[in-house]
């Protein structure tokens, strides 16, 4: 090979990939937040999973961002393994659209193309499209790469070494590895196929060989999904095991077919003079048909992929780093909606543990537990590790999700553990009030603890109202919220009254005097905190129920 046919040949892969890529980008920008919503609803009907699991990937183009995203419903609970068996199926068919479209010849329009998807891109300020442009200038490029790898590769019909190895290929073990390993390294069973389709077109590869090459492409495509379920619960790597399972399956089954009857031939008399839709044709065929075949026994998969991987526990480390590696995934669609399961629950615990150390500070002021104030400390310290923990993993959704209902879901997200955060600060300052007085042998005057315990049952029933938020529709969680914290400003005020008049009467010691005002100003801040909560989780929920088109005007 000469260094301009060397230069050729990668200029035009470059191109290629990057066309694709561009497509798939702004495909999965202007649609998909429409895909993700589809699939949090998706049913346990095969059928019906089977097409939207093929229309997800015919959208955004690639099988491995559909299959990365079912592995990651899978672990976070959002979907089962059942329905993640039929959704596989459908992101193999979804996925030959690609090679259908490389197989039209409409290399000559390709730099038109291309211009129009760029002038879209610079010259309108409207996002939707702008993302159009991106598609139609990536569907551009990619022609224009395809072009010029042809081009590149013409020459090597007379290098007898090439076309030597290309022959090889007629082996069926030899075709299906070479087919596995490249696309295991480029991570993409489309640019595989459409690179295996310039390489027909050039006339370096026949029908007969490609073929089995094809098949490998089909297997080498799992090894995403297999990376994206390293460290994730042993469901999401049974669906990665499923998607293997249901490639090998159709390439032993195809392969068989192809030894011992001509379907290679019958395939390529449908379009003789296109070698690139013989590939493609043959593409479709074999994930449509080995859907069908496997489409009965879906419920088998699944429990054969149990058989295989039994159960095993999975450590919180390892869940942490599962969800840090699917957020630092080019895979990105269905993050936000993992993202919010796993965020949810994470905020649901830190609430709980704030709630119960109000609860323990105001009891620590009667019960003198010293060893209860060291649990109030320790709980403190897990509550600022999860606000932490919490804001990290936020910041990281939000570098992913563009879409503006998700980045308004996650601002809600973000004040919700920061007054969450401040409210464990408040049940520390009562833990510490308390041994303030422990230490100084400080006593409250039978209407103080009185009160006391009014604010801790005030507390109790705001704090009870947020942790009921998901079961609470949220017009009136706002509402309820907002006539328990003008319940506790009243008490607050009442409570000062009270304190000043035992202070004029002398029935109350100055230094437990200054300590029960911190007591209210704390009880006060709880109440504000609360109602900071509700309403941001309110807005959460009202984000939630919008239809998509009222999302994407946010």
């Amino acid at each position: 090979m000469s260094v301009g046919m060397i230069f050729g040949l990668l200029g035009g892969l470059a191109l290629f990939l990057y066309g694709m890529q561009m497509m798939s980008v702004n495909l999965e920008a202007a649609a998909g937040n429409r895909m993700k919503h589809i699939l949090e609803r998706l049913t346990a009907n095969r059928f019906l999973g089977v097409c939207v699991g093929a229309v997800i990937t015919a959208v955004i183009q690639s099988s491995s961002a559909t299959t990365v995203m079912v592995v990651g419903f899978v672990n976070s609970g959002l979907m089962t393994l059942r329905q993640a068996v039929w959704i596989i199926m459908g992101a193999n068919i979804g996925t030959t659209v690609t090679g259908q479209l490389i197989a039209l010849d409409i290399g000559e329009l390709a730099p038109l193309i291309t211009f129009i998807g760029v002038a879209l891109v610079l010259f309108v300020k409207r996002k939707n499209v702008q993302f159009a442009g991106g598609i139609i200038a990536g569907l551009g490029i990619l022609f224009i790469g395809m072009g010029m790898m042809g081009e590149a590769m013409v020459p090597l019909r007379e290098s007898e070494a090439f076309v030597n190895l290309m022959t090889r290929f007629s082996n069926p073990l030899l075709g299906i590895l070479a087919g596995a390993v490249f696309t295991a390294i480029i991570q993409s069973s489309s640019a595989s196929v459409g690179i295996l389709q310039a390489l027909a077109v050039s006339g370096l590869i026949g029908l007969d060989s490609a073929v089995f090459v094809l098949f490998g492409q089909n297997i080498g495509t799992c090894i995403t999904a297999a990376l994206a379920s390293i460290g994730a619960s042993r469901d999401a790597k049974r669906a990665t095991l499923i998607h293997l399972l249901f490639n090998v399956i159709g390439t032993a089954v195809f392969t068989a077919v192809c030894i011992i009857w001509p379907l290679t031939g019958l395939v390529g008399s449908f379009t003789p003079h296109n070698p690139a839709a013989q590939i493609a044709n043959m593409h479709t065929l074999f994930n449509i048909v080995t859907t069908l075949l496997l489409l009965p026994f879906g419920a088998q998969l699944a429990q054969l992929a149990g058989r295989l991987l039994p159960d095993k526990a999975m450590g919180k480390a390892e869940e942490e780093r599962w969800f840090e590696d699917l957020l630092e995934s080019e895979h990105v669609l269905g993050v936000s909606v993992i993202a919010r399961k796993q965020l949810k629950e994470d905020i649901g615990r830190m609430l709980s543990l704030a709630a119960e150390n109000v609860d323990k500070g105001f009891l620590t002021f009667g019960d003198r537990d010293e060893a209860e104030l060291e649990k109030i400390l320790e709980r403190e310290e897990e509550i600022d590790l999860l606000n932490a923990r919490l804001s990290r993993k936020i910041s990281k959704v939000l570098q992913a999700e563009h879409s503006p209902a998700e980045v308004e879901a996650l601002r809600h997200m973000f004040t919700v553990i920061g007054n969450i955060e401040r409210i464990g600060d408040h049940a520390k300052n009562l833990a510490g009030y308390a041994k303030n007085m422990m230490d100084r042998k400080l006593e409250l005057s039978d209407q103080a603890s009185d009160e006391l315990a009014e604010m801790r049952q005030s507390c109790r029933c705001a704090l009870r109202l947020l942790c009921n938020a998901d079961y609470i529709a949220s017009g009136y969680l706002a509402e309820e919220a907002a006539l328990l914290e003008q319940e506790i400003d009243d008490k607050a005020a009442l409570y000062r009254l009270n304190q000043m008049e035992r202070m004029g009467v002398g029935t109350c010691h100055v230094e437990t005097s200054i300590l029960y005002s911190e007591i209210l100003t704390d009880f006060e801040r709880i109440g504000d905190h609360v109602l900071n909560i509700a309403r941001a989780w309110a807005g959460l929920e009202e984000t939630d129920r919008l239809p998509v088109s009222e999302k994407e005007k946010l």
